[in-house]
């Protein structure tokens, strides 16, 4: 059985949102008409929820927005103070940026970006050959990378090309840019983790692993993070990728790490759930998960949700180090591949069995679910009270965060297995007959 297991894992596939604008001022009246910081802290996640909502948005609302990002600082999401700044900064995606794989280093997948609520086809970019990675957005620029082997920068607006980096022989599969500091990180089916100049697409550096890179890096705090399928989690210098230390895990490591408080998680092919501290690469803590993963974790306040290929999804108390709940559909028993995406107490993610799942992420009591026509690989981006994701059966879907009612969609005529980045009011996502699409 461990053989079989191993087997699969090495087989798998190749391949939220709250409205803000917080390039407007607050001024010293504006703050003297909402109130002091602490009491507007006491009613913050009330006007969260109807802004995310829809529901009774204020004259004063633009003024409020951009306030959130000061108090995001001592707020998380269902409410629960936030004890580390530099990690409570990632709960959100800005308005204007997507700079990574889920959007944020937290991997919650959430955008502050307001997004048209007629949605129309803006512009489509012929890649070559299969999409699966999805795309990271940064300073009006679209990045991301195909199996032909490009890594390729688009301008957001028009769809025309940039520059194009050639990673070697190696195709680019589900490994998603990282957009930092004036680098693009970008792994490939080779194993090579690349270095890429953003201005110019010309590269940095490259650092080769043991085996095949399927998961996205992350950069964070001086350094730069990727999980391979030699069963190791790098952190490397990201000026020169340098290796500052490795972990050594019991399986390959197809997830992308999410980050919090200080410490690395990543839930593996090795059926364990691990916390590893960034500063010195030792583990902290680890969880069984009971089955082998190829999901990233979601990590909100005290909790981290994912799924597994045992048909359900976890939600784990990073707390108590415990798994706090275990949700399965009572009819279809299929894996979880997709990541999922939290927001207001919320879990949303797609599974195998061709569903997209909304769950209680106190107790994994399911909300709704919606069902597409093939498997739903994709993860789900959350902005603007909807949910946006894609299915195999080539539609990309938006949906209702509440109800999940189907908005609006689109027929791509491929399965989109990529997922959906957003940013400036626009939705950016790959397919596998290597169509790279914009709405807006």
């Amino acid at each position: 059985m461990r053989v079989l297991k191993s087997r699969l894992c090495k087989s798998l596939p190749v391949g939220t949102g709250l409205l803000a604008r917080p390039s407007i001022p607050v001024t010293i009246r504006d703050q003297e008409e909402l109130g002091s910081p602490s009491a507007f802290f006491l009613d913050l996640r009330l006007f969260l929820n109807n802004l995310f909502r829809g529901e009774g948005r204020p004259r004063r609302a633009a003024r409020t927005a951009s306030f959130i990002a000061l108090c995001i600082l001592s707020v998380g999401t269902f409410g629960t103070p936030l004890t580390s700044k530099s990690s409570s900064l990632q709960l959100y995606t800005p308005a204007d940026n997507w700079p990574q794989f889920r959007g944020n280093s937290q991997l919650t997948g959430i955008s502050l970006s307001a997004v048209p609520k007629t949605l129309k086809l803006l512009w489509t970019y012929e890649g070559g050959e299969s999409i699966e990675s999805s795309a990271a957005i940064v300073n009006g620029v679209v990045y991301v990378g195909s199996q032909a082997g490009d890594l390729l920068a688009l301008d957001l607006n028009s769809g025309s090309p940039k520059w194009k980096y050639k990673v070697g022989d190696g195709g680019i599969g589900e490994s998603s840019p990282c957009v930092s500091n004036g680098i693009i990180y970008v792994g490939d089916y080779s194993g090579v983790l690349h270095a890429v100049s953003a201005a110019d697409g010309k590269a940095i550096w490259t650092f080769k692993t043991g085996a095949e890179i399927k998961s996205s890096p992350v950069a964070v705090d001086d350094k730069v993070l990727i999980g391979s399928y030699d069963e190791h989690l790098y952190c490397l210098n990201p000026k020169t990728g340098a290796v500052i230390w490795k972990f050594k895990t019991g399986g390959p490591v197809h997830c992308t790490a999410g980050i919090l408080n200080g410490l690395a998680f990543i839930a593996g092919c090795d059926e364990q759930f691990r916390a590893i501290r960034l500063a010195d690469g030792k583990e902290v803590f680890k969880v069984a998960s009971g089955a082998y993963t190829g999901a990233s974790p979601a990590l909100v306040g005290e909790s981290a949700f994912y799924g597994t290929f045992n048909n359900d999804v976890l939600g784990v108390n990073l707390r108590t180090k415990r798994i706090a709940w275990r949700y399965q559909h009572p009819q279809r028993q299929f894996p979880f591949y997709s990541s999922a995406g939290v927001v207001d107490g919320r879990v949303v993610i797609g599974g195998r069995d061709k569903i997209v799942h909304c769950v209680d992420a106190k107790n994994g009591k399911r909300l709704w679910t919606f069902t597409t026509r093939a498997r739903v690989e994709s993860s789900a981006a959350l902005a603007d009270g909807r949910v946006f994701i894609g299915s195999n059966d080539g539609k990309l879907y938006v949906l209702d965060f509440i109800t999940g009612a189907k908005v609006w969609e689109f027929d791509a005529g491929a399965p989109i297995s990529a997922s959906p980045a957003i940013a400036s009011g626009k939705i950016v996502v790959g397919s596998q007959d290597g169509r790279l699409y914009c709405f807006g």
